[in-house]
């Protein structure tokens, strides 16, 4: 049947119509898209990584091992009901609040001390799901993410923990995290002897907390290992590693999660609050700082920087992480090739996985809208494992294989470490090579930059050393008399070690400090004749920060005006303010490094940035 022209011309109105219709919404679609990147600020974090989930080349967006979003648009994920009737709760320990027992517990909670380093018997008295109080940083509460975030694997070891505080770290997970994004909580059990650890905690989940179980080891492991084993068990998009001890607090899920959404390159860290070992009290341990390292290998915190201190409380980048809470990718961690399975028990593996992400391709941030609170045993209740030096032997192999040059910093300080054996690192240093990792002098300058100016791996000299005498009288020494923290300092006749304690160190940190341990002079009151007591050093200036003057032999505190001063006829000693007339406020130092004093106002100088180009 023939169509006529009339109808022909119709038909293609049609078409024509249907087609500009689509190109329409083509348009405003794009238009919609733009105007919705345009509105977020270009130089955030979000803004970049959404782009680049854009951006994400096809055949990664087909990756089933890797988590691509498929929703930017953002959400309120708190829960008002539950956050409402925490609130409400009352009772021991409720709210984070610090409680005690009755003395008629007192031979119970000795026992239990003894075998966990904590209280114990107070943590049985407490609910497992008890009530935590929200001290995230204001703008926490109105923050919103996106509505699609990975699944996550929780990683939990453990080695004879106690039961509710093994317990009260599962019920806090699952209760304070949205369900759907929990996928699974292994307990990995490191070869505990407890009987309670055994058929009773799976009988207990089996019926409690379906989505926990247990992974247990045949023979004891270390740490190191146990989180491997739950890692290779695990098969969320996400592993989150946590201590067999932790709380985790109001919608500290998401925050985690974004980021690495976003960039499965990203690993996350929470922002870690204390649970008094004692009272089991929940309070923050400070408000953000970055982690970084000596040349001893001591774990130690850089400041937060400036752009980031004005940035709270949007995640920040820190170099290394504290240790055993963070969440990372499942295929980036794999992609690391996990922990370095040669590094026995615990110790350096902070460092090791640290040094690999920023080195191989990765970069970590702390997020402060995420807190999780941890108890800091007052000891560890753990015999030896009998190793042998296997904390030694995992700095070695950390060193050999991430440090470059920087090794020879940590061996001039722990010259033993050049005689420990570290095992086949091959592997290792082939995963380095494979990875294309960058090197440790590029890690050092341009992502943890200012460590070296507040840990150098060559210490500057002291500025003066040894005995602190009075002008007026040199037979009087000040004493710090073996003294504790916020014992005061004395000022007694001078005699030698070890009955007093009468050598001191002006050191390049700008503290003066008790010559054999970390023990440094503080003023916590700044008010006439306050006096001046011992705290551990901290090397942040503040309380301990102290100037000799080779012109006036005054010792003057910070930049508040006073000066240490004593009495004669009280031998009492204390701060006043600054009088270079008044004989009493004159020192002299045995040894005077003048050429150091006169390089002063140079050192110490505060870095916000690299100074060096990659």
């Amino acid at each position: 049947m023939s169509i006529s022209r009339r109808q022909l011309c119709r038909q293609l109105w049609r078409q024509l119509r249907l087609r500009n219709l689509l190109m329409l919404s083509l348009i405003v679609l794009i238009l919609y898209l733009v105007k919705m990147l345009a509105t977020i600020n270009e130089n955030s974090d979000f803004a970049n990584q959404a782009k680049a989930v854009f951006e994400l080349p096809k055949r990664f967006r087909q990756d089933r091992d890797l988590f691509s979003p498929s929703n930017l648009e953002r959400i309120d994920w708190h829960d008002y009901k539950q956050i409402e009737d925490e609130r409400k709760r009352v009772g021991i320990g409720e709210q984070g609040k610090p409680a005690t027992l009755p003395p008629t517990d007192a031979d119970l909670e000795k026992e239990l001390y003894s075998v966990n380093g904590f209280n114990g018997a107070l943590s049985d008295k407490i609910a497992l799901n008890r009530s935590l109080p929200d001290i995230r940083h204001p703008a926490c509460a109105k923050k919103t993410y996106i509505a699609s975030l990975p699944t996550v694997s929780v990683v939990v070891p453990f080695h004879n923990e106690h039961w509710s505080t093994l317990l009260r770290t599962a019920f806090s997970v699952l209760q304070r995290s949205p369900s759907t994004l929990i996928k699974e909580v292994l307990l990995v059990d490191d070869a505990s002897t407890k009987d309670f650890l055994k058929d009773k905690l799976d009988d207990y989940l089996a019926k409690n907390m379906p989505k926990v179980r247990v992974v247990r080891l045949e023979k004891r492991s270390g740490l190191i290992t146990a989180r491997l084993a739950g890692a290779k068990q695990a098969t969320a998009d996400v592993l989150l590693f946590l201590d067999s001890h932790t709380e985790a607090n109001v919608n500290w899920l998401p925050p985690l999660l974004e980021p690495i959404a976003l960039n499965y390159r990203t690993v996350t860290c929470p922002f870690i609050d204390v649970v008094a070992y004692d009272t089991f009290e929940y309070r923050a341990q400070d408000e953000g700082a970055r982690g970084a390292f000596d040349w001893e290998f001591f774990y130690k915190r850089l400041p937060v920087l400036p752009k980031d201190q004005e940035n709270m409380p949007e995640p920040f980048e820190s170099p290394v992480m504290a240790g055993g809470l963070f969440a990372i990718s499942r295929k980036f961690f794999w992609e690391l090739g996990g922990y370095d399975p040669g590094l026995d028990i615990w110790g350096g593996e902070q460092y090791e996985l640290s040094f690999k992400i920023w080195q191989c391709g990765g970069r970590m941030v702390d997020c402060p809208c995420s807190r999780v609170g941890h108890i800091y045993r007052k000891f560890a209740p753990f015999p030896n494992p009998g190793h042998g030096d296997f904390v030694g032997k995992n700095y070695r192999r950390v060193a050999e294989v991430w440090m470059d040059e920087y090794a020879e910093h940590l061996y001039d300080r722990r010259p033993h470490y050049r005689q420990i054996d570290p095992g086949d690192i091959s592997e290792q240093k082939a995963l380095r090579e494979k990875l294309k990792c960058k090197s440790f002098r590029w890690f050092i300058t341009q992502i943890a930059f200012d460590l070296t100016a507040k840990y150098p791996p060559v210490e500057p000299n002291p500025f003066a050393t040894g005995r602190v005498r009075p002008v007026s009288n040199p037979k009087m020494c000040i004493d710090a008399h073996h003294g504790g923290v916020m014992d005061k300092l004395h000022i007694e006749p001078c005699v030698s070690q070890p009955y007093g304690e009468q050598d001191f160190l002006f050191s390049w940190h700008k503290d003066i400090r008790v010559q054999k341990r970390n023990m440094c002079w503080d003023l916590p009151e700044s008010a006439d004749k306050s006096p001046i007591r011992l705290f551990s050093c901290h090397l942040g200036g503040g309380n301990q920060l102290w100037r000799y003057n080779l012109e006036t032999k005054q010792i003057k505190h910070g930049s508040d005006g006073h000066c240490v001063d004593w009495s004669p006829s009280t031998n009492e000693l204390y701060i006043y303010r600054c009088d270079a007339s008044r004989g009493t406020q004159k020192w002299t130092v045995d040894h005077v490094d003048e050429d150091m004093a006169a390089k002063w106002d140079s050192m110490r100088m505060v870095l916000t940035g690299p100074v060096e180009k990659p």
